[in-house]
């Protein structure tokens, strides 16, 4: 098999005055075009339905962003029939080819890096470092899924023919039409992934991206148009997900449905789609990812500064709004008191405060139903434990909770269960190891999830025992990086997909074996 040299995108140094100047420019940039209306893309032709949503900045409810057309059932069902058709052609297009569009898409979000940073940090509510981090996750994505269908193209070599007897091939061909239903709290990273790693295999799709995020995903859209991308392949359908969401996850001739979300949503996909519509003629594929309960262990005798960071930025980079957050620390007793003291001083040393300005560390959650959430929750932390920083909210101009930390929580507890996303963590003590990996195992989830130890049998203890699908030894349980930790959990947080690993795009295709006798 051929081997493709593969190097992930570098952060930018914000330390340099110079590329604080570039993300500035790239705030007048987008600052210029904010309040524009944007239509749908169907078979790359602007489509306006006049049902518009309108995209507000969640560090400042009267700074609109813009305003999107809506999808409804009329909308749907021609972008479904254009990306039927137009997979009867790009199916049929080379995968060197197909690869070649994410190349000239990476160089392209490469050159428009800050424009996208500054549009998440206008749209999402991302600090600088966040949203840079999100736009080179995106060009890492392209350029992987480019290199790994380069190398699927060459696995024949990898199937015998008998001489004299028959000549076998083994390929993958495309499914067909995905429905791709993306997140908003990684709105071009991980958008670009799902949407990519379906189109590099030789599908079509169907966008609906999330309703909060809509002006990053067309822009993305633009993208893979400028990249050469052909009309009818990518299809932007923004809509209600319980109008066209449900509508195109039914659909008879979708072929595959691939959804980040939240559990609930997930859990309704699958249903959905488990079930044969009059006319469907295959059983529909689900690629999903839906959350975390994420927990780091801090075991005794650790370096109580490193666990404490650890903790703290997991648990609060982005306000929390990640599936592979730190939701619970559970902390042996041995340093319980020294650890908690620790992540206190940490949390109370953030800064809060739209991330316009490189200075916060943390800006709002995403909306108001986030942050009616994160209410209700920090009122059950002071019945379920003992709020010892944060617990503060302010929606006087965006959508502001401070960090939360909640101390002495029992395992059982209501927020040691349920995924909150936000800027929340909830802490327990456990009188040794066992303990820790049983109470770290005690979640319908299985995502993400972190050790700080010194004990080497520990650690081998966690490496077999410690049920997700990602795990990570004595740093956070955030910033998995593509390529080197493929993403993706078990349990209810989802189907264990590994984005940005050498199975994903797999996922997106069938194996066919022909076999010619000689």
């Amino acid at each position: 098999m051929a081997i493709y040299p593969y190097k992930t995108e570098s952060l930018t140094d914000f330390s340099k005055k110079e590329n604080q100047e570039k993300y500035l420019k790239g705030l007048e940039l987008v600052e210029g075009y904010l309040g524009k209306t944007y239509p749908l893309i169907i078979g790359g032709k602007r489509v306006e339905s006049n049902k518009f949503v309108d995209s507000y900045n969640p560090a400042n409810h009267k700074e609109l962003i813009g305003r999107i057309h809506q999808a409804g059932i009329k909308e749907a069902e021609k972008a479904m029939q254009t990306a039927l058709e137009t997979f009867e052609t790009w199916r049929k297009v080379s995968p060197k080819v197909r690869a070649d569009v994410l190349f000239k898409a990476a160089a392209i979000l490469k050159r428009r890096r800050f424009e996208f940073n500054a549009l998440m940090t206008k749209e999402a509510g991302k600090p600088w470092i966040e949203a840079d981090a999100d736009t080179a996750e995106a060009i890492d994505f392209l350029e992987y899924y480019g290199r790994q269908m380069l190398e699927l193209e060459s696995i024949d070599n990898k199937i015998q023919s008998r001489r004299d007897i028959e000549r076998n091939e083994y390929r993958y061909i495309p499914l067909g039409v995905g429905a791709i239903i993306t997140p908003w709290n990684f709105p071009t990273a991980i958008l670009t992934g799902m949407t990519t790693a379906a189109v590099v295999s030789g599908n079509t799709v169907l966008l609906k991206p999330a309703s909060t995020t809509q002006v990053i995903a067309y822009k993305f859209v633009e993208v893979l148009e400028e990249a050469g991308l052909p009309a009818g392949v990518v299809n932007f359908i923004p809509g209600k997900g319980s109008e066209i969401g449900e509508y195109i996850v039914n659909h008879p001739k979708t072929r595959f449905i691939s959804f980040t979300g939240s559990k609930a949503v997930g859990v309704s996909i699958y249903e959905k789609a488990a079930k044969v519509q009059p006319g469907q003629i295959w059983l529909k594929r689900v690629i999903a990812e839906m959350g975390g309960k994420d927990a780091i262990v801090v075991d005794k005798e650790i370096d109580t500064e490193l666990a404490a960071s650890a903790i703290v930025s997991s648990a609060f980079g982005f306000s929390g709004q990640k599936c592979s957050a730190c939701s619970r620390a559970i902390i042996h007793q041995d340093v319980y008191d020294e650890v908690v003291k620790k992540v206190i001083d940490k949390t109370k040393a953030l800064k809060l405060g739209d991330p316009r300005d490189f200075a916060n560390y943390m800006g709002p959650v995403i909306d108001e139903a986030a942050y009616k959430r994160l209410n209700e929750y920090i009122e059950l932390g002071a019945k379920e434990g003992k709020i010892v920083a944060g617990g503060k909210t302010d929606a006087s101009k965006g959508w502001f909770v401070e960090p939360t930390v909640v101390i002495d929580v029992d395992p059982q507890a209501r927020i040691m269960q349920e995924e909150i996303f936000g800027p929340y963590v909830a802490i327990c003590k456990v009188k040794d190891f066992d303990e820790a990996l049983e109470v770290a195992n005690n979640t319908e989830y299985g995502l993400t999830g972190s050790v700080i130890s010194n004990n080497r049998m520990h650690l081998e203890k966690a490496r077999e025992d410690f049920h997700v699908g990602n795990l990570y030894f004595n740093r956070k349980c955030t910033g998995a990086i593509v390529g080197y930790q493929p993403f993706g959990g078990f349990n209810m947080s989802g189907t264990d997909s590994k984005a940005g690993g050498p199975d994903y795009l797999v996922l997106h295709m069938q194996g066919k074996t022909i076999s010619e006798q000689l």
